[in-house]
């Protein structure tokens, strides 16, 4: 059995080292054949990294570590390129002068282990120098790869107007040394550009002189680039898959079906096609427990922050709407949250008409670890052990125990420092009852739309559904009436499940829930 590439980013000792490869090298042949200049932003822990070293080793034409593989039987030359790979996890970007002077250290030192020293102290000199001596050198064309280049941005951002500054000079310096790629004696050296990062910056912002990169982030050919198609899963990782069947002591089917629900989902074009978070699969079937493994590889503080500055309503997250145009509209002087949460993978594309792109959470996973740390953020409570009570909610509303659920819910309100919950209106009071039942694992899908409006929310079990209507200083009678007067339960009629009305109403000024209704449908068995 072929071991799991967690952690490994190099191809040479992926492959060398007789761990899993999931072939993308026929992605990657339409690339480097019909193709110089390209962009590509992918979410972290994707796979961007292996991808830069498999084209490294491609260019290199180290053709034995890619036997086996689509690649090798295509007209490739295998013609060896001399290749400068700059990775920004490894450059220092405190300040634009620490930036500036750590860049052009690195291209030095790059530069005398391939022959080709350079004696300018000026950064885009040294950087032309280097790869016009390359191609003169070796007497082939330069492949200039770079890894995690807006590390100098987004490091900066959430912390605060001075760090900000920060991230704009830095930008500065980031425009300069891509400007020298565009240059005519640079560019009739070069062979391949490619560069990835996290995030999609306003091309005039970053890649002004450079305006023939040809960015592939939601191009359809290249939606499965990274991340593992339910085709790949089943085919790479068979023999996994049977070992976590029998680990879990459940049929393979539905083990499957768990997987797709908790780390499936990512759509990154206009066609229908999904993958799983690779860093998710691959611990899973490591450790043989379903967690939330991508989420806990890093914090996204600013993220949060830009919801805390714009006030942003929450639940709407999972039901966004964007244009095309909203995900290029990316730049450090207007940030804006909806297309951040696309590209950081918190919020992916599900659905596609016209010129509308629908947006939600991808997985279990995200939604779960996401909201749970809002929560954490957002909800102001100094009693640890009252939050997270929290946690009970879904477990309350699954046994059917209403009062002890409502009770919950009261408690944690109650907990909240008067000087948070005060002057609240209904915004506030559903976004915190949204982030408990949420974080707590519940799947409740919130705004739900149906042909007569929209619900505020549902919670799904596999035996029952809730459909949940909030009011503030009304009732919970009229929260009741509404979703029977609008039938929002009728699409559940034929499911075969129980389907629960529950109204809940919430008073301002007694800071909690005063009155609450629960009735039951009867709906009709599945046929």
């Amino acid at each position: 059995m072929k071991k799991l590439p967690i952690s490994i980013q190099d191809f040479d000792r992926l492959i060398t080292g007789n761990h899993v490869y999931v072939d993308k090298s026929r992605y990657i042949y339409k690339m480097v054949t019909e193709g110089m200049f390209y962009f590509l932003s992918r979410p972290r822990r994707f796979g961007k990294s292996l991808l830069v070293s498999t084209l490294e080793h491609l260019f290199r034409g180290n053709k034995k570590l890619f036997k086996g593989l689509w690649i090798e039987k295509a007209d490739w030359a295998w013609k060896p390129h001399p290749v400068l790979k700059i990775d920004f996890n490894g450059v220092s970007f405190g300040t634009p002068e620490i930036l500036r002077q750590s860049l052009l250290e690195t291209l030095r030192l790059k530069a005398r282990k391939a022959g080709a020293a350079s004696g300018s102290s000026l950064l885009r000199n040294c950087f032309k120098e280097m790869i016009i001596k390359l191609f003169e050198k070796h007497r082939q064309q330069v492949v200039v790869l770079i890894d995690e280049y807006d590390q100098p941005l987004i490091s900066h951002l959430g912390k605060g107007e001075a760090a900000l500054e920060t991230a704009k000079q830095n930008r500065e310096v980031l425009r300069e040394l891509y400007g020298v790629l565009k240059e005519s004696d640079v560019n009739q050296a070069l062979q391949f550009v490619f560069i990835t990062g996290i995030s999609k910056f306003a091309q005039v912002s970053i890649f002004s002189e450079l305006n023939n990169l040809d960015d592939i982030s939601m191009q359809d050919p290249y939606s499965t680039l990274l991340g593992y198609t339910e085709e790949e899963l089943e085919k790479y990782f068979a023999v996994h898959l049977k070992q976590l069947s029998k680990q879990l002591k459940r049929p393979q089917a539905e083990v499957l079906q768990q997987i797709q629900a908790w780390y499936n989902g990512y759509r990154f074009s206009d066609a229908d096609v999904k993958v799983y978070n690779p860093v998710s699969v691959l611990k899973l079937l490591k450790q043989n427990k379903f967690k939330s493994y991508w989420f806990e590889t890093a914090t996204p503080a600013f993220l949060v922050d830009l919801i805390k500055e714009q006030q942003y309503p929450v639940p709407l997250i999972e039901t966004l709407e964007l244009s095309q145009e909203d995900f290029t509209v990316y730049d450090l002087d207007y940030l804006q949250l909806e297309p951040l949460l696309f590209q950081t993978g918190y919020i992916t594309i599900k659905d596609y008409e016209g010129e509308l792109y629908r947006l939600s959470y991808p997985n279990q996973e995200v939604k779960t670890s996401w909201l749970k740390y809002l929560y954490d953020q957002l909800v102001a409570i100094r009693d640890s052990s009252l939050k997270t009570q929290f946690k009970k909610l879904q477990i309350y509303l699954r046994q059917e125990q209403l009062e002890r659920f409502i009770e919950t819910t009261n408690a944690i309100l109650a907990a909240i420092p008067y000087q948070h919950i005060e002057n609240q209106d209904e915004h506030f009071y559903h976004t915190v009852f949204y982030l408990m039942l949420s974080a707590s694992g519940a799947l409740a899908p919130t705004e739900v739309l149906t042909s007569r409006g929209r619900i505020d929310m549902e919670v799904h079990f596999p035996e029952k559904i809730y459909i949940v209507e909030l009011k503030c200083n009304q009732s919970a009678e009229q929260a009741i009436a509404q979703i029977k007067a609008k039938k929002y339960f009728e699409k559940h009629l034929h499911s075969g499940r129980k389907i629960i009305l529950l109204g809940i109403n919430f008073s301002t000024s007694e800071r909690h829930i005063t009155d609450w209704q629960v009735e039951q449908v009867a709906g009709r068995s599945r046929l």
